[in-house]
């Protein structure tokens, strides 16, 4: 007779060799389960973070070692009002990412202490030969291995500016460079397709329309709703830039898009785009179901966040500075956007200069 298993516990053994026991459930932080399974404290701490009658992140607080990377963790995830960590500050996408990062960090490395004394002066034990062979195993995920390298490198610098820890073990660490133009912007070609296979009326042209006549991010996108449109004017706060001057935006509400809003049944009374079961789309799961569109429409190399890319190309296209577009866009930095007004700009030059060497007999 097989024994019944308990729902969201996960089983790891570490480089010990010793078996550990987490309770993981989607959206929260792993907490360790103590002793054997079945037994009282075991069953305890277990039935607390399965009935939530206490947040997550507090239960076995008083088994955290302190000095340890599983007590830096915890308190650099830490979003009380009274803590001092660049954490709470991150947008809510930035928060999912870097805690499920950390939370695996901690599992493989939690219990190694940070510092020791030595003749009276602390020594951090976390050395950057150490970080380093650990950002090495990332290196056939290069996207992640970056991700992963961040994420510390903005832990363990707010520890060093605490005190907590004296020196920062990711200085100088490297990984691998990642050769990429980003996410592929959508031509008018794949526009097109997308059009025609989600006609004015659907869901998918509704959110497709909202991407590309806005600019905007996915996780900005599943938060528009129509008590953000007043006068003709959408206004935004963008979630990746919060606190930045360029957070808030006002979108004057382009007449397609506008059409395709009256077309549209919309069930939520908060946002345009709500999915089958009542509730606003995260992100990720717009993002997931926003692929399938693509990919209904034969356009499996582009992605939601590419129709951005296509807001900003349009724009240059037809001449818009930098600002301007980044006035729509809402990009901090000038960078990105200066790449297409430099591509449009080559393109409108190359015509004028073909057609110089035409008018001149060449």
């Amino acid at each position: 007779m097989r024994k019944p298993t308990l729902a969201y516990v996960k089983v790891y053994r570490d480089r010990h060799g010793k078996l550990r026991r987490y309770f993981r459930r989607p959206g929260f932080r792993a907490v360790s389960l103590p002793g054997l399974p079945g037994s009282a404290e075991f069953m305890e701490v277990y039935q607390a973070a399965l009935e939530g009658t206490e947040p997550p992140t507090q239960i076995g607080a008083s088994r955290t070692i302190a000095g340890s990377v599983n007590a830096l963790v915890a308190d650099y995830l830490d979003c009380s009002p009274s803590s001092t960590s660049p954490f709470k500050s991150c947008a809510p996408e930035t928060q999912r990412t870097r805690r499920n990062i950390l939370e695996n960090f901690r599992e493989a490395h939690g219990d190694l202490p940070l510092c020791r004394t030595v003749g009276g002066k602390r020594v951090l034990l976390l050395t950057r030969e150490h970080m380093q062979r650990i950002v090495n195993k990332k290196a056939g995920t290069p996207f992640a291995q970056r991700n992963f390298l961040n994420t510390l490198r903005s832990m363990f610098r707010w520890a060093m500016k605490e005190g907590r820890i004296p020196d920062d073990p990711t200085l100088g660490v490297t990984r691998e460079k990642v050769k990429t133009s980003g996410y592929k912007t959508w031509s008018e070609d794949h526009i097109a397709r997308f059009e025609a296979a989600h006609p004015i009326g659907t869901k998918g042209r509704l959110a497709f329309a909202l991407l590309l006549y806005t600019g905007q991010r996915r996780g900005d996108v599943v938060k528009m709703g129509r008590q953000h449109v007043h006068n003709g004017v959408l206004t935004i706060d963008q979630g990746k830039t919060v606190g930045s001057e360029e957070a808030h935006l006002e979108i004057p509400v382009h007449p397609k898009l506008r059409e395709i809003i009256e077309a549209t049944p919309t069930v939520g009374v908060k946002t345009f785009l709500v999915p089958h079961f009542g509730k606003p789309y995260t992100a990720p799961g717009f993002g997931n179901w926003f692929r399938k569109l693509c990919d209904a429409a034969d356009c499996p190399d582009v992605s939601a966040h590419g129709l951005r890319k296509a807001t900003a190309r349009r724009l240059a296209e037809i001449g818009c500075t930098a600002n301007q577009i980044a006035a729509i866009t809402g990009h901090a930095s000038l960078s990105e956007v200066q790449r297409y007004t430099k591509a449009a700009d080559r393109k409108r030059m190359a015509r004028e200069a073909m057609a110089k060497l035409i008018d001149g007999g060449w």
